[in-house]
């Protein structure tokens, strides 16, 4: 299945780039900015945003999509030119050809990436013959390669269940795993049945950033509107911040939850602000760079990549807002 992914989107990014993109082969900006993204907790302050009027939508078209895996896909088709992805579904897709760029840092995952598992797997070694679920062209990838290593097994001493974030839940409530591989808003939902925490990404720490990447070749088509939706996600964040009550019953309705059960899917990430994301953004020492060597090495290792990560053009800090508020 990776074998005819990987086919799938070479055949589409080669398709593109010699036919030319639709709507978006000119390279002008007669259409916004188009962002796919699907439900997570540190995206939504982008949507935040949008609901109360914060964003110009004649200059940003915020795509829903019900996966990692369908934003990835979106991205193929050049339905958009830029996504909410994990670093490690950046590379991946960069190894398939499409060049992506990241210019915001949305978090960094310190718990909220999960391994649940049912009552009678109360350790990592127990997980030998598991069937577990694992959304394998996303970050669950890295995180089962992770998993496996902590648990000192092979790839081949358990059985892997490919599944959608969206399929998580009701192949949890039908039975057909002993272990899945999820994130939040799902995990918070099965750990408050009958799952519980065996793993998670606060052992793998500045492993899991979730980010925005954009197509390279927009980065300066779009540069007013990516400036502008960079500053309304940190218009998002510091509500949250300054009035997490209310900001967390708005957040409520896309994750799914009741309100009141928001900010605790925020415990397990790191929101990096302005200069944090400067920091992590910077091209010449960038701690992002030094993670994306090492997943890079740990994607190579598990053949997730075909080759070792470029890191060329990897980030730029340039879209970030200039001062403390946006």
């Amino acid at each position: 299945m990776m074998h005819s992914r990987r086919t799938l989107l070479r055949k589409l990014v080669g398709g593109l780039m010699l036919g030319g993109m639709g709507g978006l082969g000119g390279c002008t900006p007669a259409q916004p900015l188009s962002v796919a993204s699907h439900v997570w907790p540190g995206y939504e302050f982008m949507f935040v945003a949008r609901d109360e009027g914060w964003l110009d939508t004649r200059q940003v078209r915020l795509v829903e999509t019900a996966s990692a895996t369908a934003s990835l896909d979106a991205l193929a088709r050049r339905d958009v030119v830029a996504a909410a992805l994990t670093l490690d579904e950046v590379l991946r897709a960069r190894d398939q050809g499409l060049p992506l760029t990241i210019v915001l840092v949305f978090d960094v995952s310190l718990g909220a990436d999960v391994v649940v598992a049912r009552p009678s797997v109360t350790a990592l070694n127990a997980l030998r013959g598991a069937r577990i679920g694992v959304e394998e062209t996303a970050v669950g990838g890295v995180m089962l390669a992770h998993l496996l290593q902590h648990a000192g097994l092979e790839a081949s001493e358990v059985v892997r269940v490919p599944l959608r974030i969206d399929q998580h839940a009701q192949a949890w409530q039908d039975g057909r795993v002993n272990a899945l591989i999820t994130y939040e808003p799902v995990a918070s939902t099965l750990l408050a049945g009958d799952a519980h925490r065996l793993f998670d990404s606060r052992r793998i720490p500045e492993t899991i950033f979730d980010v925005l990447a954009v197509h390279r070749d927009w980065l300066d088509v779009h540069r007013k509107a990516l400036t502008h939706l960079i500053a309304v996600h940190f218009r998002g964040l510091h509500a949250l911040q300054r009035n997490p009550g209310d900001t967390a019953f708005r957040l409520a309705r896309r994750l799914g939850l009741p309100g009141q059960a928001v900010m605790p899917t925020f415990r397990g990430l790191s929101l990096p602000g302005i200069d944090a994301n400067r920091a992590y953004l910077d091209p010449g020492d960038s701690r992002l760079r030094d993670a994306a060597r090492r997943v890079s090495d740990l994607m190579l290792r598990s053949g997730q990549l075909g080759q070792p990560a470029s890191l060329d053009g990897l980030t730029t800090p340039r879209f970030l807002p200039a001062g403390v508020r946006p």
